[in-house]
């Protein structure tokens, strides 16, 4: 970065909405405990929500990551932070990648994550809950993670007069820039898409050896 003279986005704090209270839902049982790993796509999403403002109110993001390919692979925004927001962010998730058994979908507590609509969603899906503990971002932090590189790298750079105008920036910078072209050390410095071709291209050819 020196030697093309380049400067980190600085990151500033903003303050946002309360969220509300969650519901008296039984939290799921905590399946990750910290261990933000996997072997493949599809076996472990991570899923939080954010907020950005704009000039007519909020707009409220949700997004569903794959950990294993850091690809953002489901996500909704809208004007009010119902849980239709992850409900829907979740089923784009689902229909895109089609996820086999044994996936786990882990989030924070948030009463979206505790609310029927989504619980239903997961078991007719055949996809594991899992939630870490109240008020604590470690239990959450790859979702954190993801959150703040859009906040820091989008959000924050820009001053939005409409909800309109945050969601074509929101969706050019997931569709257009974080999935297919922004390197993540992780992943040796691929993309999320570069990384999810190149690992099927070697499953692919392991299979065939195999056979």
């Amino acid at each position: 970065m020196r030697e093309l003279d380049l400067v980190g986005v600085s990151r500033r704090r903003v303050k946002g909405p309360r969220r509300r209270l969650a519901p008296e839902v039984p939290a799921a049982p905590d399946l990750v405990r910290r261990n933000f790993s996997a072997t493949a796509p599809n076996e472990l999403w991570v899923a939080d929500i954010t907020y950005i403002p704009t000039w007519e109110g909020w707009l409220f993001l949700a997004v569903v990551t794959d950990v294993f390919t850091k690809r953002i692979v489901g996500w909704s925004m809208r004007d009010d932070i119902s849980a239709d927001i992850v409900v829907d962010a979740l089923g784009m998730a689902a229909t895109m990648q089609r996820p086999g058994p044994d996936l786990v979908h882990h989030s924070d507590r948030g009463a979206q994550y505790r609310s029927l609509a989504l619980g239903k969603t997961l078991r007719e899906t055949g996809i594991m809950q899992s939630m870490g503990s109240r008020g604590d971002a470690y239990d959450n932090a790859e979702a954190e993670s993801v959150m703040s590189t859009i906040k820091n790298e989008l959000v924050n750079r820009h001053r939005f007069k409409t909800r309109n105008e945050a969601r074509l920036s929101v969706f050019s910078f997931i569709e257009g820039f974080y999935n297919p072209h922004r390197r993540h050390s992780a992943l040796g410095y691929r993309s999320p898409m570069d990384y999810e071709k190149m690992w099927a291209e070697d499953a692919e050819l392991a299979a065939s050896v195999r056979s």
